[in-house]
């Protein structure tokens, strides 16, 4: 499903625990590494297909999570050139994403990457809550900026900056 200006529609999942760290997640056989995310349905809306893609990617339900708050907007990004199918009808030219924050309410250990029909990850590891943006793909920085600048606000813990600008500098500002 794309959209009429050649956008998928998507949502994207920011996983965190009580220490404010957030899962981070290898994509299976590749040194490539980000916060789970996924295609919407034509028949879902995006909290069904995040519960979906939830479980595809990392075995949890939603009553292993706690949802704290979604992106008000649909944020986009364009896909660079090469990536682009240009033989492809609709031509898709990037994703437009409605954001989950999540907060784990289970053990870790229910976590896997066998419930998808295709297992998108091999690894996962926490990580500070602004490390992602000095990892992800360039094309994605924006809108993981974006996302996580909007959603950091509702983090229970208190001792997660969010701020993204005193981290990226190599200062992680409380507050």
């Amino acid at each position: 499903m794309i959209d009429s200006k050649g956008y998928r529609p998507n949502v994207g999942i920011i996983l965190c625990n009580d220490e404010g760290r957030v899962f981070w997640a290898k994509r299976k056989g590749a040194n490539s590494w980000q916060f789970p995310q996924g295609g919407i349905d034509g028949d879902e809306d995006p909290e069904t297909a995040m519960y979906r893609e939830l479980w595809e990617e990392t075995g949890l339900r939603a009553e292993h999570v706690q949802l704290l708050g979604r992106t008000r907007y649909w944020l986009r990004y364009k896909l660079p050139d090469r990536y682009i199918r240009k033989n492809s009808t609709p031509l898709c030219i990037g994703q437009k994403q409605i954001w989950f924050i999540l907060r784990l309410t289970t053990d870790e250990s229910m976590v896997r990457f066998d419930c998808g029909h295709k297992q998108e990850f091999d690894n996962w590891k926490w990580v500070e809550y602004w490390y992602p943006l000095k990892d992800v793909v360039y094309f994605k920085r924006r809108v993981y900026r974006k996302a996580m600048d909007e959603l950091g606000a509702l983090l229970i813990a208190n001792d997660v900056g969010v701020n993204a600008d005193s981290y990226l500098s190599g200062r992680l500002a409380l507050g």
